[in-house]
């Protein structure tokens, strides 16, 4: 409380004001205060929570992935079906998305921190890699992306539009 109502100190012009307006607005940065204290709790229990049906959920997810690889093309039908993934994918993102075989997003320590998101392909054409992965993590509450590992090309395969890490 003693830096909030410094701060209504601070400001000019309050000498003329009514002194039970700035006891209640005094008041009112407390009520505040102890809102945000009780949010800032509620949120810790809602991570928790959240992290312990994520646990619940992976073997519900190896299950879904395992039917999932024997749907031929399944990502690439699931990324163009998608209203908004569907612009992002280049004639070279789809060339490679048909040996995708799973999609896999895991999370660094705890939800706050960020997560990963890794990429199975099956052998192809392009690329020697079975797997490339994307680091995303939460600065200020905002996604920074990592660099992930970048494709390692077959000769004469790169693939200029689906290698982004290429791009300036």
């Amino acid at each position: 409380m003693d830096r909030k109502k410094a701060k209504i100190d601070e400001v000019e012009g309050l000498e003329d004001v009514d002194p039970q307006l700035v006891l209640s607005m005094e008041r009112l940065q407390e009520a505040q205060d102890e809102l945000d204290k009780a949010n800032e709790e509620a949120n810790d229990k809602v991570l928790e929570i959240e992290q312990t049906y994520m646990e619940k959920r992976r073997p519900i997810y190896q299950k879904r992935n395992e039917v999932i690889q024997k749907i031929p093309e399944f990502w690439l039908t699931a990324f163009l079906s998608h209203p908004h993934l569907s612009d992002l994918l280049t004639e070279d993102d789809q060339k490679a998305f048909k040996y995708l075989q799973s999609v896999n997003v895991e999370d660094l320590g705890d939800i706050k921190s960020g997560y990963k998101i890794t990429f199975e392909f099956s052998p192809n054409p392009y690329f020697e890699d079975s797997k490339l992965c994307k680091v995303f993590r939460y600065v200020d509450d905002a996604a920074v992306t990592d660099v992930g590992n970048a494709p390692h090309w077959k000769d004469g395969m790169y693939l200029a539009g689906f290698d982004k890490t290429k791009e300036g």
